[in-house]
């Protein structure tokens, strides 16, 4: 039997190796004009697959490439735009809030911007409801119109009254300061709490308290103790704790004022007694202490007024009233002693009045 030819045999090997590892070029020119064909996203897609599959080690050898069929996941950039918004960059984030103090800080400029507005040109208090208007719309307060027929900002006619309604429902939503709040007062109020509460604020000028006088005087409540030394020298001034209210000749017709003041404690105190008609040809005194300080203060301390005789005593206890107040309040609320001209002749000695008085502090 012939022996195979050796040339055979050899090229049926060479042909077997040809299967096995078969040359990439005509793969890559394949993949080259399908690259070409292709849109530019297509295939770069494509080109990354292939080389993917490429790179992949395999037992069975290189097998044809597959394309893949889940896609790689990418995270958006911060960079990124979002979809629908045109290519535009996304709004700018909200300012933080602002702290505590700050916020306080800028509410009480816009309420003071607010309250400005309100200002009387004349006085430089605050026009409130009712609020009238000049023709071209300037404010003036009650008190200053009454006073004038001209507008002191554009000078036109303050005639006939106008309403200005918008300006009043503006005013009863904003909280006015106090007219003291120049010397300490803290108070913020609604237009129509405003007045009251001016009338009896610890804030406001001091009256002379000095009673039975024409003094028109005003002042802080420290000038008040020099104006009465040099003002009204007359007052006799006792030291201690437990004096004695020396009331002479009260048997003078008419309405008579008895002053002493009374220094203890580190605080000064005035000593009244009053003879009026409390009708008519019916005198009564009163008797009663005031502090020459606040309300405040006032309630720090309790006063004891005694009539002595050979066989009566009577006592009085209370609180000083502030000078604030003065004695027309303490005898309009009662807070004094009272007694007629009989009680006042039991207790005199040759027409004087003598009234010991004791101040003592209260107990915290």
């Amino acid at each position: 039997m012939r022996p195979p030819r050796a040339g055979h045999a050899g090229s049926g090997a060479g042909a077997a190796r040809s299967r096995r590892s078969p040359s990439t070029a005509p793969s890559i020119l394949l993949l080259l004009l399908l690259l070409l064909l292709l849109p530019l996203p297509s295939a770069a897609r494509w080109w990354r697959q292939w080389r993917g599959a490429m790179s992949r080690p395999s037992s069975a050898g290189p097998g044809p490439s597959k394309p893949c069929g889940k896609q790689q996941q990418h995270s958006p950039s911060p960079a990124a735009v979002l979809p629908g918004t045109g290519g535009a960059s996304p709004p700018p984030p909200p300012p933080p809030p602002l702290p505590p103090p700050q916020q306080q800080q800028q509410q009480q400029q816009q309420q003071q911007e607010l309250t400005s507005l309100f200002e009387c040109p004349i006085c430089f208090d605050y026009v409130l409801p009712p609020i009238l208007q000049c023709q071209a719309g300037h404010l003036v307060c009650k008190q200053c119109r009454q006073q004038l027929s001209l507008c002191p900002t554009c000078r036109g006619s303050l005639t006939p009254n106008i309403r200005n309604l918008a300006m009043e429902k503006v005013a009863s939503a904003v909280l006015f300061p106090c007219k003291y709040a120049t010397t300490g007062c803290s108070l913020t109020l609604h237009h129509t709490e405003k007045p009251k509460h001016e009338a009896i604020c610890e804030y406001r000028p001091y009256s002379c308290p000095c009673p039975g006088t024409s003094c028109d005087w005003e002042g802080s409540l420290e000038a008040v103790m020099s104006h009465l030394m040099h003002a009204h020298k007359s007052i006799t001034t006792l030291q201690g704790e437990d004096i004695i209210f020396l009331a002479t000749d009260i048997n003078l017709p008419g309405a008579v004022d008895w002053v002493m003041m009374q220094s203890c404690f580190g605080h000064h105190f005035m000593l009244v007694l009053k003879k009026q008609e409390k009708c008519e040809g019916h005198q009564q005194f009163f008797a009663t202490v005031l502090l020459i300080g606040t309300r405040k203060q006032a309630e720090n301390f309790q006063y004891r007024l005694e009539l002595h005789g050979s066989c009566h005593r009577l006592t009085w206890e209370a609180s000083p009233c502030s000078i604030h107040d003065g004695v027309s309040v303490a005898i309009r609320n009662s807070n004094c002693l009272v007694f007629d001209t009989a009680t006042a002749h039991l207790f005199a000695d040759n027409g004087n009045l003598g009234i010991n008085v004791t101040i003592s502090m209260c107990c915290p």
